[in-house]
């Protein structure tokens, strides 16, 4: 595994400890390179916040249930 990839995994299970989550679903779509991580199926967000970073941060009320990561391939 490179590094790159153990720091992408690392800052996943990070947003799982950060979220309590138990279940993580992964989606990646590849021609737009952009990768969501949803803690909740079906994910209703009725809010979000880009950080300066590229990650758009989902929120059911109060409740981060979601992340879409944008440029997933250059992280």
């Amino acid at each position: 595994m490179a590094i790159d990839e153990r720091l992408a995994a690392k800052d996943i299970l990070e947003m799982l400890r950060s979220n309590r989550a138990e279940t993580l679903w992964v989606d990646y779509d590849p021609e737009a390179d952009v990768l969501y991580l949803n803690f909740e199926r079906p994910q209703y967000a009725d809010d979000s916040e880009v950080s300066d970073d590229g990650v758009i941060i989902r929120y059911s009320g109060d409740r981060v249930v979601g992340y879409t990561i944008l440029n997933a391939g250059s992280r």
